[in-house]
C-alpha cells in the first residue's frame, strides 16, 4: 500500500483519479471510444457519468489497499484531464504487474502516453518493488505498440490468445520494462 500521490515530469502528472471530476472523465473517454473501443473492452456508448463515478471509487479504494493505482494523466500546467495510466494485476509473490494507458484523441501525437508510461514505472519500481511492468499489447493496436517501442520497452513476442477485448479472444504483443531500464536495481 502506498499514500496517494501525484507524480510529474513538468508536462504532465500523474495523481489518483478525484472525487468530483467524474463529468471531465466522462468526456474523455466519450472523446475517444472511436480510438479506445477496438481495444479496451470499458470504452463503449455505456459509459456514462455514473460509470466514471463508480470508476474513481472502486480505483481510489483499491489504491489504498495497494491491489491497483490507477492515475489519471493530467495537463500540467492546466490540469486538465489527457487520458489514464494504471498499473494492475499486481502479483504479490512474483512482483510484476500490467501498465495500461491510453489518451484522449484531442491530445494524440504530443508523447503523452510514452512520458505517463515512464512515470509509472518508476513509481512501480521505486515506491511498490516491482521488478517488472507487463505492456500487453492487443495484436492490431499499432499506436499503443508504438507507445512501447519508444519509451524502449523490450519486446518479448506475441502471446497466443492472452487478452479478451469485448467478446473477441486476441493475441497480444508483450512487452515489459525493468528496473535497469530506469538505472535502478531491482529490490524486494
Amino acid at each position: 500500500m502506498f499514500p496517494f500521490i501525484t507524480l510529474t515530469d513538468g508536462v504532465i502528472c500523474l495523481r489518483p483519479f478525484e472525487f468530483g471530476e467524474e463529468n471531465d472523465l466522462l468526456k474523455a473517454v466519450q472523446e475517444s471510444i472511436p480510438e479506445l473501443e477496438p481495444w479496451m473492452s470499458w470504452a463503449n456508448e455505456k459509459y456514462t457519468n455514473e460509470t466514471a463515478l463508480n470508476f474513481i471509487t472502486l480505483t481510489r479504494t483499491y489504491w489504498t489497499n495497494g491491489s491497483l493505482y490507477a492515475f489519471a494523466i493530467t495537463d500540467a500546467k492546466t490540469g486538465a484531464i489527457v487520458g489514464g495510466c494504471s498499473l494492475s494485476h499486481i502479483h504479490p509473490v512474483y512482483h510484476f504487474c500490467n501498465l495500461g494507458y491510453w489518451v484522449r484523441t484531442s491530445r494524440h501525437g504530443e508523447g503523452i502516453a510514452g512520458r505517463a508510461t515512464q512515470l509509472a514505472a518508476r513509481f512501480a519500481f521505486e515506491k511498490i518493488k516491482l521488478i517488472r511492468a507487463e505492456i500487453v499489447i492487443a495484436v492490431g493496436n499499432e499506436p499503443s505498440k508504438r507507445v512501447a517501442e519508444k519509451v524502449g520497452a523490450h519486446y518479448e513476442g506475441i502471446l497466443l490468445n492472452r487478452m479478451v477485448v469485448g467478446i473477441q479472444v486476441c493475441d497480444a504483443h508483450m512487452f515489459s520494462l525493468l528496473p535497469s531500464d530506469f538505472g535502478l536495481v531491482a529490490q524486494l
